[in-house]
């Protein structure tokens, strides 16, 4: 079994432009296969969000190409192994990284699994309680004035 704590740490190539040059990294095709996947497929898990995000901006006439750099790689290397760890797709860990990312796309996947049955209801806190009164006094206070 794959310990999901473990990351696979890539070693530059030899002869590989420091990080102050402007084109260091790798470019897509030698990225997919240091990290055993087609540039294909990193571009589809780029449209999922599931890449680091570049910091490398458009110059010149066109559009500069990505460059994956060790830390990316790095980075990528993480989210493959945590996909082959739970058996998972890119598309799903996306999402787990949405509702992580986004408090209401939570709530509605918890309510749901609540009607499903399997996640049970939060349990009432006392200090809900004390907070809603204090709430109450706080508006009747601005009522007031």
């Amino acid at each position: 079994m794959v310990d999901p704590q473990h990351t696979q740490r890539f070693p530059a190539p030899a002869g590989d432009p420091g990080p102050s040059e402007p084109e260091s990294g790798l470019p897509i095709s030698e990225a997919a296969e240091r990290l055993g996947t087609s540039a294909r497929m990193l571009r589809y898990r780029e449209s999922l969000g599931l890449l680091p995000v570049t910091k490398e901006q458009p110059s010149g006439r066109g559009h500069r190409h990505r460059r994956f750099t060790e830390e990316d790689l790095n980075t990528v290397a993480s989210g493959l192994e945590l996909e082959h760890s739970y058996g998972i797709s890119p598309a799903a860990l996306a999402f787990a990284l949405r509702m992580l990312a986004e408090p209401a796309t939570l709530a509605r996947v918890r309510a749901y699994g609540e009607r499903l049955g399997r996640l049970a209801p939060p349990p009432a806190r006392a200090l809900d309680f004390d907070k809603q009164k204090a709430l109450r006094l706080l508006q009747q206070r601005a009522q007031g004035r």
